[in-house]
């Protein structure tokens, strides 16, 4: 075996193979940027080598210095992760150059199938279904709009390198197609350091099921059932499950002995994925081959007990597969939701900055249910606008799809993170959603559901009594904490006042509370003081602590807090309410105050999110139409296209290409 093995990655891939090396008894070496100086993968790792700036072309994907550390501390193998170098056949036959180990399939597979076009070509040869679209590599728009006329709209551009969303458009129209395929372009570029694009026909209403697979070195190779992927915004992956609640024995055997038999084709070694688009009736269709561990390979982990990242290490050790295909159960249910630090309410804008608050829920198993949490950061840790904007990867198992789903909910309840925006609530709203709950999925799930973008999930009447009831609780604490305060007046204690007026945003409610030996009794009283209803509260909670736990006339209720300027910040099941508990002086006072007036920005473009000017596309003086392209800004390897609300004259233009821009600033004004 390996006794040292190097992680050509960073962030939460990098701390996951990590633990599966200590598990292991082998020594890892870490790889970090200028921006991930204090990351905690360079934490975790036994050893740790500096390779360059932040930009990942200059650092984490340089095969020369990944092949540098390793003659450095000795490294035997390397294990690449997902993204970065973990495709790229030219950094596998480096290191076999200098006699290191590549912890992932041999050379031929990564070039046959870790292209999208020349894995389409080689399963077409392979007899394998594929989707209908032009595998050749294309040069021009002009030329990426005829071939999109020939195969009929709607119709999809992908990176042909490329994974994980980047490079990656549906157009439905020609324009589209011209603007989609510069993108395409400059995005695989910059995220894989190669431009070419493929175009394919769209299946409209379609699911992405895939098929995990392990082969060895010897020839054998076994399916590892399949994970549902439908859940998708922008073609990145939101939120995955194992199993699919779509297939039936029949065809995930179908499925799993396809991609067997692909694996087997190109004597693949070593864990990776067939991907398949999969219609209502079951029809399945070959995507590509990621021939690497996949973000969502957890959820796997979850329902067979396999690691998938030792069984990668003992196949590049040359050690023959111990599990047969027999072997291979589904153990219940598990959810991923990945965590992104990105605003829901602003159209997912990427969040960068320092998290100042990240308290995930506790992992572990508790009567049959299960949480686990990868990551790659910490409280106190930058999030940069170099990488990805994944902060976490929410996994829970259980015995069924349902309580997976409910447990996933009250987990995501209970994860707390302040300082940057993140995607928290959204991933809540739909755990709660009727339509993924009874798994009627398809990959345009979110454009259906959410077509005018997320806007929050309104307060129920049940919901609002629970976080008013909350809210009072909290107050009393405070209230209670802040009467024991020394230095008081003997002759003028402080009194609490006996009735309160709870506000959640524009709902509001009086009430009253009152301590009893079984918790605090709260009663909702009309404008007379006549009681309406009586809740019993029972929690531990104290001043402080970022999630409420505890129970409501005796359903036990996770709620996620935080202090505001004038009361509480409430956050369950993808809905957030701002909270006050007043006085009854209090409320009066507070209906008598001047609303804030907004400063008025309709003549400006602002940056929406932290980020790099890759293009201009205005001159001062010059006349844009409604929905003319302005300006790109790329962040967190996304390129963004910010286009003119209405008609306009450009006044000045603020920045220049290459600056990096904070949020809200202006990057041009309009006459």
């Amino acid at each position: 075996m390996f006794k040292k093995i190097l992680i050509a990655n960073r962030g939460e891939i990098a701390c996951r193979v990590i633990k599966t090396a200590r598990a292991m008894g082998i020594k890892t070496v870490a790889v970090y940027s200028e921006a991930d100086a204090d990351a905690l993968h360079v934490e975790m790792a036994d050893e740790h080598v500096f390779i360059g700036p932040p930009p990942a072309s200059e650092s984490y994907l340089i095969a020369d210095k990944i092949i540098a550390a390793c003659k450095e501390t000795g490294a035997e193998a390397v294990h690449p992760g997902y993204g970065f170098l973990s495709e790229n056949a030219k950094f596998a036959q480096a290191l076999a150059d200098n006699g290191i180990a590549f912890i992932g399939p041999n050379i031929r597979a990564i070039e046959v199938m870790g292209d999208k076009i020349e894995s389409k070509k080689f399963a077409n040869e392979a007899k394998v279904n594929t989707v209908p679209g032009y595998l050749g590599v294309i040069e021009t728009a002009e030329e990426a709009v005829k071939i999109a006329n020939d195969i009929g709209y709607p119709v999809m551009i992908k990176a042909s390198a490329g994974g994980g969303g980047k490079g990656m458009r549906i157009a439905w129209s020609e324009s589209e197609v011209a603007d989609g395929f510069a993108s395409s372009m400059s995005e695989a570029k910059s995220s894989f350091g190669d431009d070419r694009v493929f175009i394919e026909k769209f299946v409209t209403q379609p699911r992405h099921i895939e098929i995990q697979v392990l082969a060895d070195k010897k020839g054998n190779a076994i399916y590892v059932v399949e994970r549902e992927c439908s859940i998708q915004r922008r073609n990145q992956k939101v939120i995955e499950e194992a199993p699919s609640p779509f297939l039936d024995e029949e065809t995930r055997k179908a499925m799993g002995e396809q991609a067997v038999a692909l694996a087997k084709a190109v004597n693949y070694e070593s864990a990776g994925t067939v991907e398949f688009i999969v219609d209502k009736d079951k029809n399945f269709y070959f995507l590509e081959m990621n021939t690497r561990l996949q973000v969502e390979h957890p959820v796997t982990e979850l329902i067979t007990g396999i690691d998938l990242v030792e069984q990668m290490i003992r196949v590049a050790n040359g050690e023959e597969l111990k599990i047969k295909q027999s072997d291979v159960k589904i153990n219940g249910w598990a959810m991923e939701s990945r965590i992104y630090a990105e605003d829901p309410y602003r159209n997912f804008l990427p969040s960068t900055g320092r998290l100042v608050r990240y308290q995930p829920p506790q992992e572990g198993t508790e009567k049959g249910l299960t949480i686990r949490n990868d990551t790659g950061v910490f409280e106190g840790g930058e999030i940069s606008l170099f990488y990805d904007p994944m902060i976490a990867k929410l996994c829970t198992h259980g015995p069924d799809r349902l309580s997976a789903i409910k447990h996933m909910s009250k987990a995501l309840d209970s994860f707390h993170i302040k300082g940057i925006g993140h995607n928290i609530p959204f991933l809540a709203a739909i755990m709660e959603h009727p339509r993924f709950r009874e798994g009627r999925l398809t990959t345009n799930f979110i454009p259906e559901e959410y077509p005018d973008g997320f806007k929050g999930v309104d307060l129920a009447d049940e919901r609002a009594v629970m976080l008013a009831v909350i809210a009072v609780h909290m107050n009393k604490m405070h209230a209670d904490r802040a009467v024991q305060i020394s230095g008081q007046l003997p002759n003028r204690p402080r009194v609490l006042p006996t009735e309160w007026i709870v506000s959640l945003d524009e709902w509001n409610q009086r009430v009253s509370a009152t301590d009893v030996a079984a918790g605090l009794e709260v009663f909702f009283l009309d404008e007379n003081g006549k009681r309406l209803s009586e809740h019993l509260v029972r929690s531990d909670w104290t001043p402080g602590q970022a999630v409420w736990k505890g129970k409501i006339d005796g359903k036990e209720y996770v709620v996620e807090t935080d202090r505001a300027k004038q009361g509480y910040l409430l956050r369950y099941r993808g809905a957030t309410a701002n909270a006050i508990v007043h006085t009854v002086r209090g409320y009066a006072l507070a209906a008598l105050m001047p609303e804030l007036k907004v400063a008025d920005t309709s003549k400006m473009l602002l940056c929406p999110m932290p980020g790099l000017v890759k293009k201009l596309h205005a001159e001062v003086g010059q006349e844009v139409q409604a929905g003319e392209a302005l300006a790109v800004v790329e962040a967190m390897k996304m390129e963004n296209i910010l286009r003119a609300e209405v008609d306009a004259v450009v006044k000045s233009i603020n920045c220049e290409e290459g600056d990096s821009l904070a949020v809200d600033a202006v990057i041009m004004e309009f006459e």
